[in-house]
């Protein structure tokens, strides 16, 4: 971790509503705004504000745009249409995952593409050298403001006189709008499992546009109430559950974003065309008996051997104890039976305490996800 911390330019007004913040990977991030728990009423039942300005974004261009991210991406982008998002692992030549994230489509020679990482223009140019493409840092330039829950259509509907209804689930305006008075482009995506839109406006229109959004109804949210939204969701983070440069998309069970029956382009393909014939591990919601959270990393069990890892526990109000786990694929059946080890276990000892626990939908929160695309 850097010793010198980037703030989001909503830092000031974050803090001026009441958010405490946490220095990670480099970055202020809000941790809360006083209750977690209504955070998380909002994400669920209302509308929540969460600041995402430290996502990494990057401006692609070139006449070679498509092709030069399209190799390093697991998701089929020939087939995107201007306008349109996907979502996908960024692998390295060993079929392994660098990152995940987003790719957004505004013509055959301009993307945007959203990671973790801030060096992914660094690690694809020699993968791409060959290739007219340029690609560009713009995150300090472009604030992100993700407006998620039931609610965000009607509260955004009301300040703006752009049909929203018109704008379907991983779809985005290729042109900016006017939201509350502010040119903003706006896109049908989000990391709540809830319908949500995703604004960007220009930096020195941010502040404006979150007092905008909060004046209407909006309750910012921190990382608490995000963390167990996006739990319940079965969407994942990086560092907690894969390890970049070494984790397989099939060990998330991407497989529904690895097109390498399509005929493209993307490295690794032939190692991740072996692995896709009996993929090992599956990616699954495991929910865990009593009110005790496992740690990050706690080893499953079957039978007192040790079959997979809890990636991302946490309580839900909803559902009790959960965690985002990565098993051994003939245990990773819906209703199958497991143990969780409880408390701190060091690498390759066992735990004295466990808890039973039963393999679940990955989303465990709306497995269709039918209220995103709602």
């Amino acid at each position: 971790m850097s010793n010198t911390q980037n703030r989001s330019v909503l830092y000031d007004i974050q803090i001026a509503q009441g958010g405490s913040f946490v220095d990670y990977d480099a970055w202020s991030w809000a941790t809360t705004f006083g209750d977690a728990g209504a955070e998380y009423r909002a994400i669920r039942t209302a509308v929540c504000l969460w600041d995402v300005y430290a996502l990494q974004k990057w401006d692609v261009t070139g006449k070679d745009a498509v092709a030069a991210i399209q190799r390093v991406f697991t998701n089929n982008l020939q087939s995107l249409a201007d306008g349109q998002v996907r979502y996908g692992a960024f692998v390295n030549p060993d079929g392994a995952m660098t990152d995940d994230g987003t790719v957004y489509k505004h013509s055959d020679e301009h993307l945007w593409v959203m990671t973790n990482a801030d060096d992914f223009d660094a690690a694809v140019a020699p993968i791409v050298a060959d290739l007219d493409v340029t690609i560009v840092g713009k995150t300090n330039e472009m604030p992100l403001i993700a407006v998620q829950g039931p609610g965000s259509r009607e509260l955004l509907q009301g300040l703006t006189s752009t049909d929203l209804s018109a704008l379907k689930y991983f779809r985005f305006l290729t042109e900016p709008i006017i939201i509350g008075g502010v040119p903003a482009w706006i896109m049908r995506t989000g990391f709540s499992g809830e319908l949500g839109f995703e604004l960007i406006p220009a930096r020195e229109d941010a502040v404006a546009l979150w007092q905008k959004l909060s004046d209407a109804g909006g309750q910012p949210v921190g990382l608490d109430a995000i963390e167990v939204a996006r739990i319940e969701a079965g969407l994942i983070v990086i560092d907690a559950d894969y390890t970049p440069g070494e984790t397989s998309p099939y060990d998330l069970s991407f497989d529904k974003m690895i097109a390498i029956d399509k005929g493209l382009d993307i490295i690794g393909s032939e190692i991740l065309a072996k692995t896709a014939t009996a993929p090992p591990l599956r990616f699954k919601t495991l929910r865990i008996e009593g009110n005790d959270v496992p740690e990050y990393g706690a080893q499953v069990m079957k039978e007192g051997a040790v079959i997979g890892t809890v990636t991302s526990p946490t309580h839900s109000p909803a559902f009790g104890v959960i965690g985002l786990a990565t098993l051994n694929a003939e245990f990773a059946a819906n209703g199958t039976s497991v143990e969780v080890a409880l408390g701190e276990t060091a690498p390759g000892a066992h735990s004295d305490r466990v808890a039973r626990a039963f393999v679940s939908d990955l989303s465990i929160h709306d497995p269709e996800k039918k209220k995103p695309r709602s």
